[in-house]
């Protein structure tokens, strides 16, 4: 079945290039939501190679699609005009319980990454870019202890009757962490630790990308990297765990990453992958390392059923 998977997956489009063709310039990161009318709205962190690292996410675009397939710009948010110094990952999601879109974003601020909140809008082309607020920083307490100084990269869902988030927790290395909340705004930790263990091939990083929720439980796609790997803070790898409830998770690629850029070049990553069911399928959003060390969104698809 996994290999079905990966065979699938292997067979992508394009969905959005980079805005220029040159080495550290990104497309990336893409969250996805459906209206009710069926349109999906793709939300992307757009990433310029000339700033420093951390500081390079210009612009949160948001893309409009019939098919979710051909994407149209239906919004820009720049980071002048939200008034921040960069973007990382964002997060869009439909609020079950009015119909209004949430967005959800990460920057660095003053000490470490923190996560912000534009207000809830009608259509995702009409969120205010000055609306922002933070909504989960890092407590930063001076005791001698390593703990996290900043969560960034949101992947945000409603679960039942409560939104859960999430987020990579930075401390010293890259660890996933769970928050859960009843109205979107404010947020409590779901555990004391970290969901899953840096360890086998992802013992440098181990970061969410999604959780897909199935028949009986969910599907965690994580990613991560190794530390004997080129360049372990970029070049990331994507596997999967499992579990019944959100609070155990049992690691089904604990040897080796699923998923790599099947393209040539000096990074293979596969990373900020967002997997949503569509029908009898699943359509698999996701950033992919080009052969130039440019990245750009693709779209794969792998049907939820067996041939057979």
């Amino acid at each position: 079945m996994l290999d079905d998977m990966v065979t699938a997956l292997s067979d992508y489009d394009v969905i959005l290039e980079p805005d220029q063709d040159t080495p550290e310039w990104w497309a990336g990161a893409p969250s996805v939501a459906r209206a009710a009318d069926g349109a999906f709205y793709l939300a992307v962190r757009m990433r310029e190679g000339n700033s420093p690292r951390g500081l390079r996410g210009y612009e949160v675009r948001i893309l409009k699609s019939a098919d979710g397939r051909r994407f149209e710009v239906v919004h820009r948010l720049k980071r002048e005009d939200v008034g921040v110094r960069g973007f990382e990952r964002p997060a869009l999601v439909v609020d079950p319980r009015t119909g209004l879109f949430k967005l959800y974003g990460c920057s660095s601020l003053e000490q470490g990454w923190g996560i912000i909140k534009w207000d809830d809008a009608e259509d995702p082309a009409a969120f205010v870019p000055h609306s922002a607020k933070r909504v989960l920083v890092a407590e930063h307490r001076d005791d001698g202890f390593a703990r996290v100084d900043g969560y960034k990269d949101p992947f945000v869902f409603w679960d039942k009757d409560r939104w859960r988030m999430f987020v990579i927790g930075f401390d010293r290395v890259e660890r996933i962490y769970q928050f859960v909340s009843e109205d979107g705004e404010s947020w409590v930790p779901a555990a004391d630790g970290p969901v899953l263990d840096n360890t086998g091939w992802h013992n440098f990083y181990t970061r969410p990308a999604c959780v897909l929720p199935m028949a009986v439980g969910y599907l965690l796609v994580y990613e991560g990297s190794s530390i004997t790997w080129r360049d372990p803070v970029y070049n990331i790898a994507t596997g999967l765990a499992y579990s019944v409830d959100l609070e155990s998770f049992v690691d089904l690629t604990p040897d080796r990453p699923l998923l790599k850029s099947t393209t040539p070049g000096d990074y293979h990553t596969w990373r900020y992958s967002h997997w949503m069911t569509v029908g009898d399928e699943v359509f698999a959003y996701f950033e992919a390392a080009r052969p130039n060390n440019t990245n750009e969104i693709r779209l794969g698809v792998f049907a939820t059923t067996s041939a057979d």
